[in-house]
Parts: C-alpha cells; structure tokens; sequence
C-alpha cells in the first residue's frame, strides 16, 4: 500500500529540520526518512562536540599565555579520557530530543535507507512513500581515498571517541577538519603532521589570512607538509608509517595514528537517484539557482548534500528554508552565499565572509583592499595575541564590504559584524562610523577599514 505526504524529506540533519519544520508550520503533511541518529553531523559528530574539544585547546593557549602577564603557573595536565566523556556528554539524548520535537509537530519520522523507485517515489523497507515533492537532505560522509592502506586511516568520528590521547598524530589532507584538530591534540601535546597535495592549505580562504594561520601553526609546533604525494600508509611496529613525496624527495611519517584530513562529500548512498530521473555524477546532483533537480522539477537538494556550497550548519539551515519557501511558493527564492559568515575553529580562529580577492576580481569589481597585521595593534598586545590578522575588501563605487578576513582572538564573533553591514548594506563608513565599546577588538574595525 503507497503512503501519501505532501513532502518527504531524507535526512534529519540541519537542513532536513529547517525545511520540515517550515513546511509543517505551514500546514504540509511532512514525512521525514532518517537510516541512522536524528539530528544529523552537527550536533553528533561535527560542529556541537568538536567545539568542546576547541574550547579545551583555547584555555591551554591562553594558560601558555600566562607568562606574559607575569603570571606563574605550572605546566597543565589535560586528562583526555574526561575530556572526551565531557564531549560525549554533549551528545547524549540529543537524538532522542530531535525524534521527540519531530513528534511533537507531527511530523512522521521512518527510519531506514531510503531509495528512489520513481520520480516521487520512495521506497523504505517494505513502505512506499509517494510525495509531491521530495527534499534529499542526506548530509556528508568523509572523503574516501583509494591510496594504499587507507583503511587504516581514522576518521574526525572516530576522534571524537578516541578515548586515548596518542603520542603522535599525522592528518592526510589539511582541509578545515584537519586544521582544526591539528591545534587541539598540538595544544594537548601531541606531535602532530599534516600533509597536504595542494601547494597550500585551505585554498578556498584568503592566502594572505591562511599564510598566517600556518605560520602559527608550525609556531606551535604542528609539522606541515604541502604539495606532497602520498604513496602509501602501511603498518608498522609501532604504529603507521605513511610514505610521500615531497620537494622531489622520497619521505616518511610514522604516527601512533592518522586520520583522514581530506574533508567530506555529499552522502548518496544507496538513493539510487537514476530511478528517481535525477541527473548526477555519482557525487555532483545538477541543480538551479532554486535548489531543485534540473531533471526533476518534484526533487529539491539542501545541505551537505550540496556539491556546490560549503559544509556550514547554518548555511544548511538557510537551504533547509529556501527549499520550503520554493515548495511553498513556487521557485521564487534562492540561496544568499555572499554575506554567510565562516569560522576555521583554529586557536586563533579563522574567519571569513563575503569575497576573497581572487573572487572579487573574477567578478569584474573595483575594490580597495584594507590589509593589517594585527599583532602591533593595543588591543593584540594587551593579550599577548602571537598571531592577528585582518583583510577588508572595499568596493570603490558603493563604499560596500565585499569581503573581510579575519584571523585572531575573537575572530569568529567579529566577523559577523561585518556579515551583518553586509547583509543589510551598511557602507564601510557606516560601519566605521559606529560607537563601539572601548577597549574591545569591536573598536579595532574602524581602524581595520
């Protein structure tokens, strides 16, 4: 017997609730399909428990900080097992919470592997779903890498179980994920490797702010190879050895263990979205400006199930609501990439909005760029900050930000001062302009622009 929902939704994470809980309030039978815990990557084995882990690393730079304000302390003593229990705690009855609020709305939640058998068709054990339109909310998987003896690598999951602190801990890939793991376990006093195939890390930020960030990195000790070629990671006694080339020279890395850097994909598995008439590469499904199937007008695609945004929450969130508003309302609405703030969870954080330079010139902009080094400034030093860091591109007509990049204390907070005058329009002037509290890094903006 064919069950009836005005939408079916597959997939519980940010997006899937954003675009359910928009879609019910507005009176839609909403069915949603979920094959493993409600609430998706963010909240179980993403952004929630990997700040706990953050958290932890920024009181210890601030505890080597302590010198520097002729304080004396002794030299800390992180116990990881209790960390990572207080980290799990922070999941605990979150899945439980989520499937209970689905409840609470009444919005149906089914539990297994959904595939398509049509173009509104789903297909779930033995239940068929028919819908009028259909959400692939499916969220992201860790990148696989097919070099030899990638089975022994560890994913960012796996870290936030590992109940041991290792002695030695080398990333292959120095995507977000790596980076900000890399200054948890260096700050917890493991010696940590990051190997990188690109000739830099994080290629999608702005080079000047990412040049920084690495400086700082190998200042705390992180060892950073990029451009290199991995060959192989192979057991040894001891641990892992992984084998690469780097400079034209042959070199190794053992480690007590080593963790897929390289980021994540689109999680597709098992949709089977050629019987749905959906067009897609196997990672890549074809979308419009609307978020809907190119091929499928009935079949709409938020969240890290996207190839083409980045791997942010709340970006999944605003998907999730552009998506109901398009069921809705027929495709009127899409998607605002330009003013979504981005943090790299770093000790200092990275953080970015709007365009990098290379972008802003592919778009035919004239701009003024506003770069400062940071750690001269009062405010820095009053902190002992080691590194701090700011790129502000102005357009030259308009007097508009088009982009800021920030690398420091506070970073990730700052930058959505500067995400909000862009949204709403607010001149470089205006946003100078403003009173602000002083001494804060606030205040620092107007000297920034």
């Amino acid at each position: 017997m064919t069950e009836a929902h005005d939408v079916v939704i597959l997939g519980t994470g940010n997006a899937g609730m954003a675009a359910a809980g928009a879609l019910r309030a507005a009176g839609k039978s909403v069915a949603m399909v979920e094959s493993w815990d409600v609430g998706g990557t963010c909240p179980l084995r993403g952004c929630v428990p990997k700040k706990v882990l953050v958290a932890a690393a920024q009181v210890l730079h601030q505890i080597a900080l302590a010198p520097a304000h002729h304080i004396e302390v002794g030299m800390p003593r992180l116990d990881w097992g209790a960390l990572i229990a207080r980290e799990r705690g922070f999941v605990e009855g979150v899945p439980e919470s989520f499937a209970n609020s689905l409840e609470g709305r009444g919005i149906e939640l089914i539990r297994g592997q959904a595939r398509f058998a049509g173009a509104n068709r789903i297909v779930v054990g033995e239940r068929v779903l028919e819908a009028g339109k259909i959400v692939i909310a499916t969220g992201s998987k860790p990148r696989p890498l097919t070099i030899p003896g990638a089975e022994h690598l560890i994913t960012s999951e796996d870290i936030l179980e590992m109940a041991e602190l290792p002695a030695r801990l080398a990333f292959i890939g120095g995507g977000v994920i790596a980076l900000e793991f890399a200054h948890v376990f260096a700050r917890a006093g493991t010696q940590v490797t990051i190997l990188e195939a690109l000739p830099r890390l994080l290629p999608r930020l702005d080079p000047d702010a990412v040049a920084k960030l690495h400086a700082e990195s190998e200042r705390i000790g992180i060892e950073i190879f990029t451009g290199v070629e991995v060959a192989a990671v192979a057991k040894i006694d001891g641990g892992l050895e992984v084998r690469f080339t780097h400079d034209g020279g042959e070199k190794r890395v053992v480690a007590d263990q080593m963790a897929n850097g390289t980021g994540r994909i689109p999680d597709l598995d098992g949709l089977d979205l050629d019987a749905g008439g959906i067009d897609h590469d196997g990672l890549r499904i074809a979308v419009d400006d609307h978020l809907r199937s190119v091929s499928n007008d009935r079949v709409y695609v938020a969240g890290d199930a996207l190839w083409s945004s980045a791997q942010l929450s709340p970006l999944a969130s605003h998907e999730g609501r552009v998506v109901a508003e398009n069921i809705l309302h027929g495709d009127t609405a899409a998607p605002d990439y330009d003013t979504v703030p981005s943090a790299v969870f770093s000790v200092p954080a990275l953080a970015s909005v709007g365009l990098t330079e290379e972008a802003a010139t592919a778009r035919g902009l004239r701009f003024a760029v506003k770069a400062n080094d940071l750690t001269g400034w009062r405010s820095s030093q009053t902190h002992a900050e080691t590194a701090a860091y700011s790129k502000v591109l102005i357009e030259a007509e308009t007097d508009h930000i088009l982009g800021a990049h920030l690398l420091g204390h506070g970073a990730e907070e700052i930058i959505h001062l500067f995400a909000f005058a862009m949204k709403h329009g607010i001149t470089a002037r205006g946003l100078g302009d403003t009173v602000t509290a002083y001494p804060t890094f606030s205040a620092d903006i107007k000297h920034m622009l």
